[in-house]
């Protein structure tokens, strides 16, 4: 038998902690981990590690994890000190509430120049700009005592230099570091301090997780929400520098200039479209409280002034003031505390601090009206949607109908990693069209225009174009108002997954029956949305292939195409899409 260690007072230590913070344990769960999180705690005290990375979804408990963690280490005499880590100041009061919950005591009203936290407290919880700020003083406090360090969103350790550095300066001597992540991957190739990268068979460096859970096993496990996206879209007009005036459908097939102009025109609060995507967002979220009595929205915007322009309007809407939080604002966490606590309130509008982390459970239904689009800002801001408090809850997230943003929406399940570099070689493997596709558009001299000079709205229109839920698509589009939009505005508020797979379906055959010619003439046509299912089966397919083999996904992609031959997967045909199908599926035959 081994010797006894500190890691042998067991699981049974903090099991005061309910699954999740706050109010949305699942069913019959109220008193014990979820399975995940008992899958981590367990491989934790079995590696008894200094660093660990824990990568887990939105809304599936983090939170929850890595108190249980903390109370174990103190509990049994490992820690004496805590460190919360996190991106904004509200989150640091968000920790410090639940750390109380179980006997934890950190500060998070800890300045820099207080130099030492009260003996009231074991630990505190900073920001990571505050770290950055001065990481000697921080330094300083982890060797004082044997310290845990907990990184929520431990990738905000990249976004700057001095940030990463910071970091690693003020707790490289902590004996314990445990980092938490709902979103590994960044746009850029900045490491992360405290997180291991191992290269793959394409020379790849890529973050590697000790433990993760994604949204599609969280999904299955009824541990979040289903997402359901409306998108929509509409006619856009804007006049040039040169006084040109353009227009163009949002979501159309065009330059990334002109979808990125016509992006902006439709944001525009002067316009039509944010003000009738409004509406549609609001019926739909009293259609939600049907059933959910205090389901609540969030629309996220780009900038401060749009924030408060789409705030009016939805007082005119509701007529009922609307909460507004901006960054400046040194009201904010009261404001968002109010909100979540409120359930007669329906609209909150918000910037970006509440995009990430920030709890507020009875959001049901979302605006993305911003233009940043990059996979970790989607899905953090999609995050604030899917925490399940309830058996069937369903969450709903209104899009411009732009393409970054739809393929975004189509990949909610898929899981990414962190990559430190790209060898050019595999980058051409991944995606040899992008490049041919980028010339193209230098050579775009209405592209050209757009980039000099002052950019004037004109007007926008907005119609509605579809729905996207599990990588599917569904409707024919219609006019705002209509029986066509109506229908998937009516969907219930509480519903299995499968559930909304099949009302979406029969919403479609609806449609159908009411529009017979044009079905029958699209039957005889390509079908763009069977293609686009197709596309994005064989992508998720590859990337499950790619993570059994080690594979980069590009050179999968390559192997079909050299098997079954074709152009890239964007110009495959229907037919060569199910063959290269077909054909992953006997090589994952052979893989058994």
């Amino acid at each position: 038998m081994s010797e006894p260690t500190l890691f042998d007072v067991g699981t049974d230590v903090g099991s005061q902690l309910p699954p999740a913070y706050p109010h949305r344990a699942p069913r019959g769960t109220a008193g014990t981990l979820r399975q995940w999180q008992q899958e981590a705690l367990d491989l934790y005290i079995r590696r008894k590690p200094r660093d660990f990375l824990t990568v887990a979804t939105p809304g599936a408990g983090k939170t929850t994890f890595a108190l249980r963690v903390a109370k174990l280490l103190v509990e049994s005499g490992e820690v004496n000190r805590l460190y919360v880590v996190a991106p904004t100041e509200h989150l640091k009061r968000q920790w410090a509430d639940a750390a109380a919950r179980v006997g934890l005591s950190i500060d998070p009203n800890f300045k820099n120049s207080d130099g030492r936290h009260g003996r009231q407290f074991i630990g505190v919880a900073v920001t990571y700009a505050q770290v950055a700020n001065k990481p000697a003083l921080h330094r300083n406090k982890t060797e004082a005592g044997r310290t845990l360090v907990i990184f929520d969103e431990i990738h905000h350790a990249g976004d700057s230099l001095s940030w990463g550095d910071g970091v690693r300066e003020a707790f490289e001597p902590a004996v314990r570091r445990l980092a938490l992540t709902g979103t590994p991957f960044r746009s850029d190739t900045a490491p992360i301090p405290f997180v291991q990268y191992e290269e793959d068979n394409d020379g790849v460096r890529r973050s590697k997780a000790d433990y993760s859970y994604g949204y599609a096993p969280a999904l299955k496990d009824h541990v979040v929400r289903p997402v359901v996206f409306m998108t929509y879209s509409g006619t856009m007009r804007w006049r040039t520098s040169s006084g040109e005036e353009m227009e163009a459908t949002l979501g159309a097939a065009a330059t990334k200039d002109i979808t990125a102009h016509a992006w902006r025109t439709a944001l525009n609060p002067e316009g039509e479209w944010i003000p009738a995507v409004l509406r549609a967002a609001h019926q739909r979220l009293l259609k939600v409280r049907d059933k959910i009595d205090d389901a609540g929205g969030l629309v996220i915007a780009t900038d401060h002034e749009a924030a408060r322009a789409y705030a009016k309007q939805l007082d005119a809407i509701t007529g009922q003031r609307t909460t507004v939080v901006l960054s400046d604002d040194k009201t904010a966490s009261r404001k968002i505390e109010e909100f979540s606590d409120d359930g007669s309130k329906y609209w909150m509008v918000a910037v970006r601090m509440v995009s990430e982390g920030v709890d507020v459970p009875r959001l049901c239904v979302g605006v993305y009206a911003t233009s940043t689009s990059t996979p970790l800002f989607f899905a953090q801001a999609v995050g604030r949607f899917v925490r399940l408090r309830k058996k069937a809850e369903v969450a709903s997230v209104f899009l411009p109908s732009v393409p970054v943003l739809t393929d975004l929406a189509n990949e909610m399940e898929a899981e990414r990693d962190h990559a430190l570099a790209v060898p050019e070689s595999a980058r051409e493997q991944e995606n040899p069209e992008e490049d041919l596709l980028e010339a193209a558009e230098k050579e775009e001299r209405a592209s050209e225009q757009l980039t000099r000079g002052e950019f004037a709205a004109l007007g926008s229109q907005a119609s509605f174009d579809k729905v996207l839920f599990d990588g599917d698509e569904f409707g024919l589009g219609g006019a705002v108002g209509s029986e066509e939009e109506m229908g998937f505005l009516a969907i219930p508020g509480l519903l299995e997954p499968d559930q909304v797979s099949e009302l979406l379906r029969r919403q479609q055959a609806e449609q159908l029956k009411r529009r017979p010619q044009e079905a029958r003439t699209h039957s005889n046509a390509v079908d763009h949305r069977q293609l686009k299912a197709l596309r994005t089966k064989l992508n998720k397919s590859v990337s499950a292939y790619a993570a059994k083999t080690g594979m980069h996904q590009g050179s999968i992609h390559t192997k079909l195409r050299e098997k079954c031959g074709g152009p890239p997967v964007p110009q495959a045909t229907q037919d060569q899409l199910e063959e290269r199908l077909k054909q992953l599926q006997r090589w994952f035959v052979g893989l058994k």
